[in-house]
């Protein structure tokens, strides 16, 4: 997917709610907002899974800065672009919005698919 056309999907997506199956949902938040040293790509973005009970199984954000797991003799890089898995917090590279948009819905088919 064209990086400009995953961006103008990903924006048009915002606060749509998509029932799944068994009772699963996902959301989509997603504006444009100015470029920073935390969102240097310039999108501010939650991008959810929930379970029939509404808790969040999956996410793709940038709402808040996490600790990468620490390194021996590794710099500490505060990333902002993460994914949670359950209760799992680990960094995402962000490469552009329909690479984010792919990644996302193969998680969530891979999530369904376990069920």
């Amino acid at each position: 997917m064209d990086s400009d056309i995953g961006l103008e999907v990903l924006l048009q997506l915002d606060n749509e709610i998509f029932p799944m199956e068994n009772g699963y949902w996902t959301k989509i938040e997603a504006k444009a907002v100015a470029s920073n040293e935390h969102i240097p790509h310039g999108i501010k973005y939650s991008l959810t899974l929930h379970n029939p009970s509404n808790i969040r199984v999956l996410g793709y954000d940038n709402a808040h800065g996490i600790k990468p797991k620490k390194k021996k003799y590794g710099a500490k890089r505060l990333a902002w672009d993460h994914k949670h898995k359950r209760k799992i917090v680990e960094p995402y590279e962000f490469e552009n919005a329909g690479q984010l948009l792919e990644d996302f819905w193969t998680d969530v088919d891979k999530i369904l698919l376990e069920k």
